[in-house]
This record gives C-alpha cells, structure tokens and sequence, in this order.
C-alpha cells in the first residue's frame, strides 16, 4: 500500500521536466549554452558571407593568369572600365547574381572553373583560351539569356532610358528592342570581350536552346 502511495505522489513527466529545467544550475547552463550558440552563429554566419563577398571581388577574379591575361586585357579601355561618369562595372558586377541565393548557386558552380585551372589546365595558355572561348562565351550568354539580363538590368533600364539623350541609331535601336521584347544580350553579345568566331551562330543556337525552338 505504500509503495501504491508513493508511486501516486510521484509527480507527472511534465512537472519532472519543468522543474528539471527551473532548477538554478541547470538554468545557467542552458542560459550559457544560447548565448554561445548564438555568438557561434554570428561567427560562421559572418565569416562564411566575408569569405563569399571575397570571392566576389575583380581582384580575385583575376587572381588566375588566365583572366588577367585575357578577358581582364580585353576589357581594359572598355566603356565599363573607363568613362566620362567615372562609374565603372568589374567583374562581379556582369557574372556574379547579386540576390544571395542565385550568388551562392554561381559559386559553387564555379568549382568547376578551380578543377579546370588546378587539375585539368583547360584554358592554360592563350591557345587553349580561343579554343574553348565560344563554349565558354555561350555559356554566360545562355545564363544571363534565362534571367532578362538581370545584371545588365542592374545598372540599364529602357524604363528610366531618356532616348533623346541617345545617339539616333542607338535610341532607335533600343526602342525597337523595348517593342519586340528583346533582352539586352540579344544585341551586345561581346560587351567587353571579344567575341568568339562565328557568334552569331553560336548565339543563335543558345536562343534556340533557351526558348525550345
């Protein structure tokens, strides 16, 4: 009989739980244990976005001789290098989406670029760079294909283009590119490159690609 009364003077698991949890020391801990798993947290979180933003700068871009001396020469004395407005448009800027997870996608993808540059050397000397140059060109030209041209569109807008500013041929080519529904790709393939031999076909074949045709 009394280990019956015992058993029912026994408290519930949720009373045990409760006053597991209120007891003095084990509140300290548990306060302790937050306050270092949230500065852990503010730690990596800050670390990991220092690290990407790093990564997100023209002079790691062109960290490989690869870039520096190629694309990064082209595009040396371009309008998105040097003008009168002084503005200038890097790297980052035409090939790294700045929404953070589109970013994060790009690089990780780019993994692929650091076995080509380490293991494989696909485009170690400038002869091997034309070689794979339109593969390369129509891979950038199908991503930014797919997004409108987003990061041209970061900094160029028809909404906000004041046409009568522009030179005739130019004012009038972009109307007709704003009434067609046209993207910015669809006219400046090389930008600040130089374009691959035959891109117009290779560009026909990225369009037919992206839109089913």
């Amino acid at each position: 009989m009394s280990d019956n009364m015992n058993k029912g003077d026994r408290p519930g698991p949720i009373r045990r739980t409760w006053s597991f949890l209120t007891r003095p020391a084990v509140a300290i801990a548990a306060g302790t244990l937050l306050i270092v798993g949230f500065v852990v947290g503010v730690l990596f979180w800050g670390g990991f976005n220092w690290a990407l933003e790093m990564t997100n700068r023209e002079s790691f871009c062109i960290s490989c001789h690869e870039m520096e001396e190629n694309v990064y020469a082209e595009y040396q004395g371009s309008v998105h290098q040097n003008n009168g407005s002084g503005v200038r448009a890097t790297c980052p800027d035409c090939h790294v989406p700045k929404d953070w997870g589109p970013k994060v996608i790009r690089k990780i993808q780019a993994s692929k670029e650091l076995w080509g540059h380490f293991v494989t050397r696909s485009i170690w000397t400038p002869e091997k760079f034309e070689e794979h140059r339109v593969t390369m060109a129509k891979r950038e030209w199908k991503r930014m294909k797919k997004t409108d041209s987003k990061e041209c569109r970061n900094c160029h807008s028809f909404e906000f283009m004041d046409f009568t500013a522009q030179e005739n041929r130019a004012a009038k080519s972009h109307e007709q590119a704003m009434d067609e529904g046209k993207t910015c790709i669809d006219c400046h393939q090389g930008i600040a490159h130089r374009l691959p031999k035959n891109y117009l076909d290779a560009y026909k074949e990225v369009v037919a690609e992206v839109e089913g045709k």
